[in-house]
């Protein structure tokens, strides 16, 4: 029975190398000079510190760009509310989110539901198998789903007959 897999995947070597094309406009622009601007990178999380708001809000621009650059979709990114510092600045913490979620899984497969397209869908961990008798259901399925707007980046991989 063919089926595929609908997934949420962040390309983590991609959202690397931008943090790292941001730190280095952050570095060499002039009106960061002296506003102790910084980027600061774990796994999941990223953080952004600086002496005033608006100088978070433009070192967070500037992610945001390098990001689109490199093709990583903005629907990853958790952006956390301006937290002011101890010593008068401020922070962000954006955290990258991959993997669907099981509220947004049920909310994918009820819309599959009520599509009354040719087609199963079930949940499985952080992804969506959907199969069908035909191939053809399958791409209207893909085809459906990428027409609809969704608040997370969806891919669809493992197309298997």
């Amino acid at each position: 029975m063919p089926s595929f897999d609908i997934v949420s995947k962040v390309p983590w070597h991609e959202v690397a190398n931008a943090v790292t094309q941001a730190e280095k406009e952050i570095s060499t622009r002039f009106d960061f000079k002296g506003t102790g601007a910084e980027i600061e990178h774990n796994k999941e999380t990223i953080n952004l510190r600086a002496s005033a708001d608006d100088r978070v809000k433009a070192i967070l621009e500037v992610l945001k760009e390098k990001l689109i650059k490199r093709k990583v979709s903005l629907k990853h990114l958790d952006v956390g509310k301006i937290e002011p510092t101890g010593k008068g600045g401020a922070k962000i913490s954006v955290t990258i989110k991959e993997g669907i979620d099981s509220d947004h899984a049920k909310q994918l497969v009820k819309w599959i539901k009520d599509e009354k397209l040719k087609v199963q869908a079930s949940i499985n961990e952080d992804q969506v198998r959907v199969t069908g008798k035909k191939r053809d259901d399958l791409q209207a399925a893909i085809a459906s789903i990428r027409a609809r707007e969704f608040d997370l980046e969806l891919s669809f991989v493992n197309f298997r007959e």
